[in-house]
C-alpha cells in the first residue's frame, strides 16, 4: 500500500504503521461491501500527519450510511471452537484504534474522517 510505504518514510513505528494499514482495509472494505455494494466508483483519501496524531479522511459517491452516522454495534459474540463469526468486527476496530471519529454527507459525497493517535516515531 502507498500510503504505507509514505507514512514509514514519514517515521511511523511498526506499531502504529500496522494499526493505519488495519483501520485504512476497514474502511476501504466496508466502501467496497456497503456504499459500492450496487455500483462502482472513486474513492478519494487524504491522510496527513498532525501533531495529535494521523488525521484521515476517505470520500465516495456510494450509499450513504443508515441513519446518517457510523454504526455502532458491539462486537460479535464469539462461541470458540464451535463458532469465529467471518465479520462484525470493522467498526468496533475502526472505533477502538481512532478518535475524532466524523462522518457527513456533502456535494453528493460520504467522508469519514478520523484521528489515529500515534505511540512514537522510529
Amino acid at each position: 500500500m502507498a500510503v504505507c510505504d509514505s507514512l514509514r518514510k514519514a517515521g511511523l513505528n511498526e506499531d502504529d504503521l500496522g494499526s493505519a494499514e488495519l483501520v485504512l482495509a476497514e474502511v476501504l472494505n466496508n466502501i467496497v461491501e456497503h456504499a459500492y455494494c450496487r455500483r462502482s466508483g472513486h474513492v478519494e483519501m487524504t491522510v496527513t500527519l498532525r501533531p495529535d496524531g494521523l488525521y484521515c479522511e476517505v470520500r465516495d459517491h456510494g450509499d450513504h450510511m443508515p441513519q446518517g452516522r457510523p454504526p455502532n454495534l458491539p462486537p460479535p459474540r464469539i462461541d470458540p471452537p464451535r463458532q469465529l463469526p467471518e465479520g462484525g468486527f470493522g467498526w468496533h476496530i475502526i472505533r477502538s484504534l481512532t478518535t475524532h471519529l466524523g462522518y457527513r454527507q456533502q456535494d453528493g459525497w460520504n467522508a469519514l474522517s478520523f484521528v489515529m493517535p500515534l505511540t512514537g516515531f522510529d
